[in-house]
């Protein structure tokens, strides 16, 4: 199953939470869960649908490759799950009903930055998942200091620019490699007609 790792792990770190879909799934395996969520509005409902989830808390912050970069944050028609700090680009080809419907400007932090002005302990938060809409290497470059706490890292990525100037899978496969990652799973979710695919690609630590 494509969620088994969870069953080894005892806590996660989600990044592009939008409005914790993925709650009921966390709280099946007993984990404690730290959400980050960008957008205010979106960030309100995910307080609000994980409020009766003691063991889950959320950051209302941006994630990037440096603290205190000023982004603008595209935010997208279908509740906010498609926002980006990067244009849309071939992502219309597979979606096409998605288009960007306003725009605010935000200051970013990196992973390490965000979780120390919320007083999270990394102890324990050992599953990292980003899905943060073309900005995923950003997030890992700025986490490189305590990547290596984590187990496991779980990343959304496209072999295409759906997002122009985004990551493509085999920048962060290679990133990931060079932090002592291994590549465990590469599941194709979405497809381009032209050829391209988006995947969730699984590492895992080599040490842990």
């Amino acid at each position: 199953m494509a969620n088994a790792y969870l069953s080894s792990c005892s806590g996660v770190i989600h990044v592009g939470a939008n409005a914790g879909q993925e709650r009921d799934l966390y709280a099946a395996h007993g984990l404690a869960v730290v959400w980050i969520e960008p957008i205010p509005s979106v960030f309100a409902k995910l307080c609000d649908n994980i409020r009766h989830y003691p063991t889950q808390r959320a950051i209302n912050a941006l994630i990037m490759e440096r603290d205190g970069a000023e982004h603008v944050l595209h935010i997208a028609n279908n509740e906010g799950a498609s926002s980006s700090v990067f244009d849309l680009h071939l992502h219309r080809d597979i979606w096409p009903e998605v288009a960007y419907v306003d725009a605010i400007a935000m200051r970013s932090s990196t992973l390490p930055s965000a979780l120390q002005a919320a007083d999270i302990e990394l102890s324990g938060l050992d599953a990292l998942i980003l899905d943060t809409q073309g900005s995923e290497l950003s997030v890992l470059k700025g986490a490189t200091p305590i990547l290596g706490q984590f187990r496991y890292v779980q990343v959304e990525a496209a072999d295409f620019e759906a997002y122009r100037d985004g990551a493509l899978a085999a920048d962060i496969v290679a990133f990931m490699h060079g932090q002592g990652f291994a590549l465990k799973r590469k599941q194709r979710t979405a497809r381009h007609h032209a050829g391209g695919r988006y995947y969730e690609l699984l590492f895992k630590n080599r040490t842990r």
